[in-house]
């Protein structure tokens, strides 16, 4: 099994959720939240306001924690052929600066303000309704059930 810990940046502001455009190498895009692995010896802190520089060009503040999510993923599933784990660190934060742009050299092709609504019509990761039950409910756990991955909802 791979392991995985991560570290996601949910930006909400007038009824609005920032989403980044990921697209794979091999092709195909799913829409997700900005940010990614952390770095060996890197705190997640850190982590989630260098990745939503890297990924949307705009620098960001962290707000406060908003919970943990671990997730296998079955190796039938997974990119490599094998099974993975991702334990990912959600926290709630605020662009301060900057404007949004493609990462340069990467994966994330366009990142966007998105209403509310339109979320659940996307092509999404699991990700994305993960962070936001957790910013909508901040629940004292810091952890909200598994979302269920089919249709338009991706791992």
């Amino acid at each position: 099994m791979s392991f995985r810990l991560a570290a996601y940046a949910v930006c909400i502001a007038d009824g609005r959720v920032l989403l980044a455009r990921h697209v794979a190498r091999e092709g195909g895009s799913n829409w997700t939240l900005p940010g990614g692995r952390v770095e060996h010896g890197e705190d997640p802190f850190d982590a989630v306001i260098r990745e939503v520089a890297e990924e949307t060009g705009c620098a960001a503040v962290v707000e406060r924690l908003l919970g943990v999510d671990s997730r296998v993923i079955p190796a039938a599933s997974a990119r490599a052929g094998v099974e993975h784990q991702n334990v990912g660190i959600f926290y709630r934060v605020r662009l301060t600066g900057g404007e949004l742009r493609p990462e340069p050299d990467g994966e994330i092709a366009e990142s966007v303000w998105t209403p509310f609504a339109d979320v659940t019509g996307l092509r999404r990761s699991s990700l994305v309704d993960i962070g936001l039950a957790l910013a909508q409910t901040r629940p004292a756990t810091g952890h909200v059930a598994a979302v269920p991955v089919g249709g338009l909802i991706q791992h």
